[in-house]
């Protein structure tokens, strides 16, 4: 009799236990479920916003497209007011903490040839750029205008320049390496005409590049001025310096000549 109840206790237990394993698969079910649904309304909705997002740019892009017609003659009118200022684009180059160590001294020299620099958006915006030195008839190549262009692809960006045309006896300038004294300047030990025969080329240098021409669009383009007027500014305060240390100088000789007077 105490056999027959154990064992029905036995099979009351494990019908319970299997009763319990459902209930729990089923709540498992259940959750799984909610979840996969919250993924599906949070996909949508993600959907939603990237359509809003891809709107959003498209209007950017034709305000952008509306203000560069609008800017356009005034860049045209500073650069008539920049060709009327000396060696203005060499100036604003060298007060550049980034740019002004990329020129050697031949460099330099040839920079006092140029006319204009000209940076320009595709009309879409979004397919490149290109950036123009404009030169002055020169000594050094016969070209009036190196260009490098920037175009955005899918599968990547194709990089283009002009092939400068040297003239006989001329050629890709060689920066030499000087010892930096006082607040003199260190020449660059490569050309800044680099920047367009390597072009073509695939190494680690277009980085550099690249990043050269973002600096030129991004930051030299928009404001030249604030660099140029950084020289003048840099001069004043070397003059100012030198001002105190003579000032400096002619009071500590003063001191002097009072302690000799005190002793005598």
């Amino acid at each position: 009799m105490f056999g027959l109840r154990k064992e029905k206790m036995v099979a009351d237990k494990g019908k319970r236990m299997k009763v319990a394993e459902k209930g729990e698969e089923e709540n498992s079910e259940q959750i799984d479920g909610d979840l996969v649904l919250s993924i599906e309304k949070l996909q949508e909705i993600q959907d939603e916003l990237e359509k809003i997002n891809e709107e959003a740019s498209e209007k950017v892009l034709e305000v952008e497209q509306k203000y560069n017609v609008i800017r356009k003659p005034f860049y045209d009118k500073r650069n008539d007011i920049i060709k009327s200022i000396p060696d203005f684009w060499l100036t604003a180059f060298l007060s550049h903490p980034a740019l002004g160590e990329l020129l050697t001294e031949e460099d330099q020299k040839i920079f006092k040839h140029i006319s204009s620099l000209e940076v320009e958006d595709f009309k879409d915006l979004k397919s490149g750029y290109s950036i123009t030195f404009n030169f002055n008839p020169n000594p050094y190549f016969e070209d009036t205008k190196l260009t490098k262009t920037f175009n955005f692809l899918d599968e990547g960006t194709k990089i283009t320049a002009t092939h400068i045309k040297w003239k006989e006896g001329m050629g890709l300038p060689n920066g030499v390496s000087h010892e930096k004294k006082g607040n003199k300047r260190q020449f660059a030990e490569e050309s800044f005409f680099t920047w367009f025969t390597d072009a073509q080329q695939k190494d680690d240098m277009d980085e550099i590049h690249d990043e050269v021409a973002e600096i030129l669009k991004e930051d030299l383009w928009p404001n030249p001025l604030t660099y140029f007027n950084n020289e003048a500014d840099e001069e004043d305060f070397d003059g100012d310096e030198g001002d105190e240390e003579g000032k400096d100088e002619d009071d500590d000789d003063d001191d002097d000549d009072q302690d000799d007077e005190d002793d005598n």
